[in-house]
């Protein structure tokens, strides 16, 4: 069984990995890619250091973020042991589905260490729900003061079945009615649904911490304020002169769409959508093109730097799996 379990796996794997080099082999084949070598080379270079500069910013608050989750939920461990454990995440997104992958394998590492999986494991989904809730804010707003300049009709779609989202996902975790309900039929998965109960014991307890709750999306406005901010800069660094409003609306579906789990590290996706929104207001698709790349070369240089963190303070003594709390 284990050994029809890994090779499902390898299988799935894969076919995402398949997925990814299909859909970028299909875009390239759009484009002239002697254009977009064009771009990058004749771009402003200070320009996208700034960029990597906010990109390596956001990574900060992110840690910092996913830590007062932690403390919120009485796991006040040594900041290294978080920082590890958050770098291993952060690198480990490069080779699982979508942008999020990272998050089971720093939830598992940091569970196993600590001895207190629940918790880390509700720390993390806290963390996305944050984010994704601070992501749906910002596009919002943004779209509220720019719905005139948007005149793609895909564009409100998206929005529209993103927020829908969002509030299934809240109604779902932190709705007493739902909440009771849902408990009952997870009862019936046997130990797995009573797992899965405790699990959500803990996210819904959670919003009793009101003042954590609000610091922490407070990070996530700012996180996804700099994002978009970030990829204005890079666009603007290749030539583009569009309005920093269009960003903070389309970026956020960008970033929203390439966390489907159907590619790896959310290549081809991200690719796919960045040249789909970003040539409805006026930008080249080489240079939209140019951009998703540049914006997964600053992601894929903070993984790699993520990754040789984990290795080099990695102590085997780790392995013998001794709780810290």
């Amino acid at each position: 069984m284990y050994h029809i379990n890994k090779m499902r796996r390898v299988v799935i794997f894969l076919i995402r990995i398949g997925i990814s080099a299909g859909i970028l082999c299909f875009l390239f084949g759009q484009v002239e890619i002697g254009k977009i070598t064009e771009v990058i080379s004749h771009s402003a270079k200070s320009m996208l250091l700034f960029a990597l500069a906010l990109f390596v910013l956001i990574s900060f608050i992110l840690f910092l973020r996913w830590r007062m989750l932690l403390m919120g939920l009485g796991l006040n461990l040594p900041r290294s042991l978080i920082f590890k454990s958050f770098c291993l995440g952060f690198f480990s997104n490069l080779f699982f589905p979508s942008t999020v992958g990272g998050d089971f394998v720093k939830s598992a590492e940091l569970g196993l260490r600590t001895g207190n999986p629940r918790r880390v494991a509700a720390s993390v989904i806290l963390d996305r729900i944050s984010g994704y809730s601070a992501l749906v804010t910002v596009l919002l707003l943004a779209l509220l003061l720019g719905h005139r300049i948007v005149a793609d009709a895909a564009v409100f779609y998206v929005i529209g079945i993103i927020s829908i989202l969002l509030i299934a996902m809240l109604s779902v975790l932190f709705n007493n009615f739902l909440f009771l309900r849902l408990n009952k039929l997870l009862h019936l998965l046997g130990r797995i649904g009573e797992a899965l109960c405790s699990l959500h014991q803990e996210l819904y307890n959670f919003k009793k911490q009101r003042r954590i709750i609000v610091k922490n999306f407070t990070y996530s406005l700012i996180i996804q304020l700099i994002m978009s901010f970030a990829t204005y800069l890079i666009s603007y660094a290749l030539g583009v002169k569009v309005g920093l409003l269009y960003f903070f609306i389309l970026v956020p579906i960008i970033n929203t769409v390439s966390a489907l789990p159907i590619s790896v590290a959310g290549l081809g996706l991200r690719e796919a959508s960045s040249m789909y929104f970003f040539s409805r207001v006026g930008i080249p698709k080489e240079t939209a093109l140019a951009i998703a790349l540049l914006v997964f070369s600053m992601i894929f240089l903070l993984s790699i730097t993520g990754g040789i963190i984990y290795i080099l303070t990695f102590s085997y003594k780790r392995l013998r799996g001794r709780s810290v709390i």
